[in-house]
């Protein structure tokens, strides 16, 4: 997400006045833990989206900068994680050598396809491009001029693929409260608007991810000024032309975790469908780059 001041100073005022109620809230059903990542490299911070291993145990993220990052987990005996071991974050390339433009590089939404090569949407220059490999150039895909007249800083924030390596992207504001998310579809190397998301209030779109399941989850954030962030994460049934069996899979309440954008699901050893979210501190020192994550119910 961008940086607005607003909600920087808001969100700052939430933790310097310290105020309390929201931690002593139960978790939702199925939380699993939290845990914050930390380093002093300069382009650490902003994470905006993450892809976890199959196993659990590994992940790829990526900044709301242009870098990307990968961590390697250890976990205790609940299952939770207790370290991490990051990588030096790195920029993305563009075409060629260099990296990506400043104005250019604000990516939010990763996803990783079946055959290993990595998709990055942005949400300033509404685009999406194609990484054979992560450390490698970039390929860009045709772009919509519908894409032009998203709104600016609130475009493609998520980014998801599924098992038969069609990709799905929504931004993050939709124009209207009452005005339904666009979901795009690129397949065949084409791009098509089939369907909306129903917005709900101040919820918006920032993450998403195909579960081993085959269902969309869609993770949403609505801040509520000096009380912080709540999140929820939805799950839909995808058709050719619509979007159904919705459900509700998680809702945190206010202020019980910081600004959560990326989200990934996998199947843990136990056989239980995980959601694990990462928040974007802003590069804020006051927010926190935390690794979230809820057991789902079957």
């Amino acid at each position: 997400m961008p940086k607005r001041p607003l909600l920087a100073l808001m969100a700052g005022a939430f933790l310097v006045l310290g105020l309390e109620g929201s931690a002593s809230q139960p978790y939702s059903e199925g939380f699993v833990g939290a845990f914050a990542l930390q380093s002093d490299h300069e382009l650490f911070g902003g994470l905006s989206s993450i892809e976890m291993s199959e196993d659990g145990l590994s992940f790829l993220a990526i900044t709301d900068r242009g870098a990307w990052l990968r961590g390697t987990l250890t976990r205790g005996p609940q299952d939770q994680i207790t370290d991490a071991t990051l990588t030096e974050p790195r920029l993305l390339r563009g075409r060629f050598e260099a990296p990506l433009e400043a104005g250019r590089n604000d990516s939010e939404g990763l996803a990783v396809a079946p055959d290993g090569s990595v998709y990055i949407s942005f949400e300033n220059v509404a685009r999406v491009l194609r990484y054979p490999t992560i450390d490698g150039p970039a390929q860009n895909l045709i772009t919509p001029r519908e894409f032009a007249s998203l709104q600016r800083n609130s475009a493609l924030e998520a980014l998801a693929v599924s098992a038969d390596g069609t990709l799905y992207t929504i931004p993050e504001r939709s124009g209207q409260l009452t005005r339904p998310f666009p979901v795009w579809r690129y397949r065949d190397g084409k791009w098509d608007q089939p369907f909306g998301l129903r917005r709900d209030g101040g919820y918006l779109v920032v993450g998403a991810d195909f579960g081993p399941d085959g269902r969309l989850y869609v993770l949403e954030r609505e801040f509520h000024g000096i009380a912080g962030f709540s999140s929820r994460l939805r799950s839909f049934a995808v058709g050719e032309d619509s979007l159904t069996d919705e459900r509700t899979e998680l809702e945190s309440g206010t202020g019980q975790h910081d600004n959560l954008e990326g989200v990934s699901i996998w199947r843990d050893a136990g056989g239980s469908l995980r959601a694990t979210m990462i928040s974007d501190d802003n590069f804020n020192f006051f927010q926190t780059t935390e690794i979230v994550e809820y057991r789902l119910s079957p």
